[in-house]
């Protein structure tokens, strides 16, 4: 199973994951996010990243910012965390692999909120609903998703946390889940914002393949 790490500011941290086995390293391009990357990493230092796939996270930038970051820092993918529209997704989409990420409520309708979205994006993200934009670190009901058809790969995130192992490995189970992609993980193997417990993320990468 695939793992996502978001967050990330430190460059030495960035280094150790591809070795713990993680697929992915998130940088946040939010001003707003106590881990904008650039209060502590360069451009020449992501660019530089080069053991493990860089994913930018983006908040309702222009299309030009995020495509400078992508050359810039040589982004693999571009996560879409804002209020994005489905036309602005198929613009980034022909540049880069662009994931949209959607905020969940327990009433939402999974599969009526991803259908704008179907052809211009390559992957979806599914997370808790919360004031403001980005993650929020609050548990996220997988249960939503059980019984619906996402159509794309897609990364679970949300407040998942050492422990959740099981639990993962169980929702994997369900049919949704032939189409799950990765685990995002964040505040949850922090020490503090934007310093990760690299401790914590090793174990929980092997206790998720064992």
């Amino acid at each position: 199973m695939r793992v996502k790490v978001c967050g990330m500011t430190q460059q030495e941290q960035v280094e150790s994951l591809a070795d713990m086995g993680v697929t992915f390293a998130g940088f946040i391009f939010y001003p707003k996010s106590p881990r904008y990357v650039f209060k502590h990493m360069t451009t020449t230092q992501i660019r530089k990243e080069n053991n493990i796939n860089k994913v930018g996270v983006f908040v309702n930038a222009t299309i030009e910012e995020v495509l400078h970051m992508v050359d810039e820092c040589r982004l693999h993918i571009v996560q879409l965390h804002g209020d994005e529209s489905p036309k602005y997704c198929e613009k980034i989409a022909d540049y880069v692999s662009v994931v949209k990420a959607f905020r969940l409520s327990d009433n939402d309708s999974v599969e009526w909120m991803i259908r704008p979205y179907m052809d211009v994006c390559d992957m979806f993200m599914f997370d808790t609903m919360g004031a403001g934009y980005g993650g929020t670190g609050k548990k996220f009901d997988w249960s939503i998703l059980k019984g619906t058809t996402i159509g794309k790969p897609f990364f679970l995130s949300g407040g998942i946390e050492p422990g959740d192992e099981e639990n993962l490995k169980a929702f994997t189970e369900e049919p949704v889940a032939k189409a799950l992609f990765a685990i995002d993980i964040n505040s949850k193997f922090e020490v503090s914002p934007g310093i990760k417990d690299l401790e914590k993320i090793g174990q929980f990468v092997a206790k998720l393949r064992d």
